[in-house]
């Protein structure tokens, strides 16, 4: 993980003021005249995380020009539009823990915590409002109408042992995917960037969500849970069925299938413990094919970015590939 550390701190090296600016930005944006909602937001703040997606951004900015205080503007309203998601998601699926620490809704209550999530989207939206651009607003409504369908779909899907790969899919398309190519986008937009190349970083970013998720999915079997921030086998506790466990399932036998159906049912690893999960998951090489599959997508975006002249920050996006699909959290 030495080389894992060393990557991240190369990349973030080259936008961490800019980063340290997007904190102060979601600072000042975060207080309310409700103590509640500013004390949540905060919370999340404090919570850390990778900022991966504040960084897509400004490294895209960068690579196409850069858009200063624009970009530092579209940088806060990406990180609060994934703040508010995380509030609703740990809400919707009755999450305990977020970051290695209790997460919203267990401190705060479903009621307070959905509110809070609400007021961080509407505060998003006036962020990016202030830069009179019918361009941004139009990407801004399209991503967060692709992530509400999204978690609809999902909501759908729980406890169904029936998913496909191409379902999941169109969920990561929807819930993941399609924040980060926002993410390269607005960052092109905010340097006046040319439509094309606004697509192509777009494209490139795309494929790095798909490969960021199904990496997730991947460590949610294999991670160990003070590493990850989060209970490990929580997707499948939660009715969730991913990729690694869809290959693993297309092979399982009836016996299998069961213990499968029964954590589902249950909700809990009480009758068919996580590690008897693990090994189905592993005999019928669930893992490998779902982290194959993840690298066919940092392929594609390792092309799409060496398209784009050699600089710095074209290099950084090169390798942020490389700390998504190597991670362990």
């Amino acid at each position: 993980m030495a080389g894992q550390a060393y990557i991240a701190a190369e990349l973030f090296d080259l936008v961490r003021e800019d980063l340290q600016r997007v904190d102060a930005e979601i600072s000042l944006r975060s207080v309310a005249s409700v103590e509640a909602i500013t004390t949540i937001s905060r919370y999340l703040q404090e919570g850390g995380g990778k900022r991966l997606r504040p960084t897509l951004l400004l490294l895209s900015s960068r690579l196409t020009g850069g858009g200063g205080d624009a970009a530092i503007r579209m940088a806060a309203v990406v990180e609060m539009l994934h703040m508010a998601t995380l509030v609703h998601d740990d809400v919707i699926d009755v999450s305990q823990i977020r970051r290695g620490r209790p997460s919203p809704n267990v401190l705060w209550g479903n009621h307070t915590a959905v509110l809070a999530g609400d007021w961080l989207y509407m505060q998003a939206f006036q962020a990016a409002l202030e830069e009179r651009d019918f361009r941004i607003l139009d990407l801004l409504i399209g991503l967060t109408q692709m992530m509400v369908e999204g978690e609809l779909l999902q909501l759908e899907r729980i406890g169904s042992m029936t998913i496909t790969e191409a379902d999941y899919m169109d969920l990561v398309d929807r819930k993941t995917a399609s924040l980060f190519a926002a993410c390269a986008r607005l960052g092109a937009i905010t340097s006046g960037a040319p439509e094309e190349t606004e697509t192509s970083l777009g494209g490139y970013a795309w494929n790095l969500g798909m490969a960021f998720q199904l990496v997730d999915d991947v460590l949610d079997f294999t991670a160990r849970e003070t590493v990850l921030g989060k209970p490990v086998g929580s997707d499948l506790r939660e009715g969730k069925v991913t990729l690694p466990l869809i290959y693993a399932l297309e092979r399982a036998d009836e016996a299998e299938r069961r213990q499968i159906e029964t954590v589902l049912r249950d909700g809990n690893y009480g009758r068919v413990p996580f590690s008897g999960v693990q090994a189905i998951v592993r005999r019928h090489n669930g893992i490998e094919q779902a982290i194959q599959r993840a690298e066919g997508f940092t392929q594609e975006a390792r092309a799409t970015i060496s398209r784009f002249s050699s600089c710095s920050c074209q290099r950084a996006l090169n390798r942020l590939t490389d700390l998504v699909t190597c991670r362990d959290h």
